[in-house]
């Protein structure tokens, strides 16, 4: 471009645009008193002053250092260096309090600023553009976020959680402090995922987690609890919760979650399930032998017409009959929750199964009509006794929660690969907070209607186990003082 074609902006110009730019000081580089020559306007309004209160002064006249310690950053320092260097000096925070005309005190703010050098006609540095941001919300966000996170951590140690996060993609690994130790590790261990990995037990690898994973990545939830084994051989328990995050194309690409040590309580249980497995044996072999001297002396009395006596001794039978049923379900819980629950596997016919469990059921309890609504025959591959125990559990429930002379009807349908049970009855039926909890180990309904009514709520929780140890599918459908349906799926084949 020639000489000719330049134009030089006019001064007045100038001034206008640098007073709308943002947060900017022309400081003239007369050491040391770099007076101010400019100012935008947003500069004014950040330092809640005017340009008649600055343009003319000593940058250090209007802003002083306040008390400032550090020598890096006062403001003097910081252009002296600029102007003996030559080179833009950036100051990425510092602090620097406003006086509140209105409120008659300083208020806390943090600033980050440029430095920019300007040379003059000869070469030298003339002038340095100061430009401010003003990063107070930015900083005491960050300061929250820092105190949240402490508070966060101190409760994480407190209860013993740690958490953790896998970014699916790369595999790169971040976890809380307390994670180390929950697997025996001193807490500054440096962990990887193949680290943990190798302390949990390898039966509980394929048969929990892997499934509990795969589930997940549709479902988007994970939980179980493993056995792992730390450094020193010793067994401990641990309860792992979270979520999968899925990007936009839902593919996964974060797994976050939490882990705990639950050993104690775990080893609880398996004193109480132990204890519990002892008793229920020691009771087995007394109520055997009192259900066979019931038996014979009914068997002894068959002729005589004492209606009373064959009353009572059908009652002591039925009573008998209940404390056995109860005493299983105690041991098949012991069974359940030590891992010993056996599954054995057959081809059988279930509706011809369901005929069977109708006809033992209606020889103690004829005051409901069972009505049997079948779909052919459907041939399955499961443990019979187990699937059986189920369906006597429905039935049971049917009877015990609906009135007298009612109709339970029970009913099998096959879809797709299916085979689908269900048993209805038009009982008291179940709140809507309560259906989702049935299936809970010792859960209990809480309501006036039924609380004379005997049970431990170990059936369900027991039934709910059993089909899902047949890749099955267990719920419920109720609706108060109108019935309830209960039903189970199972695969065909």
């Amino acid at each position: 471009m020639s000489a000719e074609s330049q134009h030089i902006l006019p001064v007045d110009i100038f001034q206008t645009i640098f007073e709308k730019s943002p947060g900017s000081l022309l400081i003239k580089a007369d050491m040391p008193r770099f007076t101010i020559l400019a100012a935008s306007d947003s500069y004014l309004e950040f330092t809640d002053t005017t340009r008649d209160a600055i343009l003319g002064r000593g940058f250090s006249e209007v802003f002083p250092d306040n008390g400032n310690t550090d020598e890096q950053i006062k403001a003097h320092n910081v252009f002296i260096r600029v102007v003996n260097t030559g080179k833009k000096i950036d100051i990425p925070r510092y602090r620097y309090d406003i006086f509140n005309q209105q409120n008659k005190c300083y208020e806390e703010h943090h600033w980050s600023c440029s430095n920019v050098p300007i040379t003059g006609d000869s070469g030298e540095i003339a002038y340095i553009l100061n430009t401010v941001v003003d990063i107070t919300g930015e900083v005491k966000a960050k300061e929250t976020a820092l105190e949240n996170e402490k508070r966060l951590n101190l409760a994480l140690e407190a209860t013993g959680l740690a958490t953790w996060e896998v970014n699916l993609i790369d595999n790169a690994f971040s976890y809380s402090i307390g994670m180390a130790e929950i697997f025996g590790l001193n807490p500054g261990t440096s962990l990887t995922i193949d680290m943990l990995r190798s302390q949990i037990a390898e039966e509980d690898m394929k048969s929990i987690i892997l499934p509990s994973y795969q589930q997940a990545l549709t479902s988007g939830e994970y939980l179980f609890e493993v056995k792992v084994v730390w450094p020193d051989k010793s067994q401990h328990w641990i309860r792992t919760q979270g979520i999968i995050i899925f990007d936009e194309n839902n593919i996964p690409e974060t797994m976050l979650g939490t882990t705990l040590d639950i050993t104690e309580s775990k080893r609880d249980e398996i004193r109480k399930n132990d204890f519990i497995a002892m008793a229920s044996h020691e009771l087995k072999t007394p109520l055997t032998s009192l259900k066979a001297y019931i038996q014979l002396l009914a068997k002894k009395l068959n002729n005589n017409n004492d209606e009373f006596i064959a009353n009572a001794l059908t009652k002591a039978d039925n009573q008998v009959n209940k404390m056995a049923n109860l005493i299983y379900g105690f041991l098949d819980l012991s069974r359940l929750e030590s891992g010993k629950l056996q599954i054995k596997m057959q081809d059988f016919d279930i509706n011809k199964l369901l005929v069977e469990n109708i006809a033992e059921t209606q020889l103690t309890n004829n005051g409901h009509t069972i009505i049997f609504d079948a779909d052919g025959v459907v041939m399955i591959h499961a443990d019979k006794e187990r699937i059986g125990q189920v369906i006597n559990n429905f039935l049971s429930n049917a009877i015990k929660y609906s009135p007298k002379d009612t109709i339970i009807t029970i009913t099998t349908k096959t879809c797709e690969n299916e085979i689908q049970v269900s048993v209805s009855d038009t009982g008291v039926g179940i709140k809507l907070k309560d259906q989702e909890k049935l299936f809970q180990r010792f859960y209990r309904v809480d309501d006036d209607e039924i609380k004379n009514i005997s049970g431990f709520g170990i059936g369900l929780y027991l039934a709910s186990e059993i089909i899902q140890r047949h890749r099955g599918k267990i719920w419920v459908n109720s609706e108060e003082n109108k019935g309830s349906t209960f039903s189970f799926s199972l695969p065909i084949g």
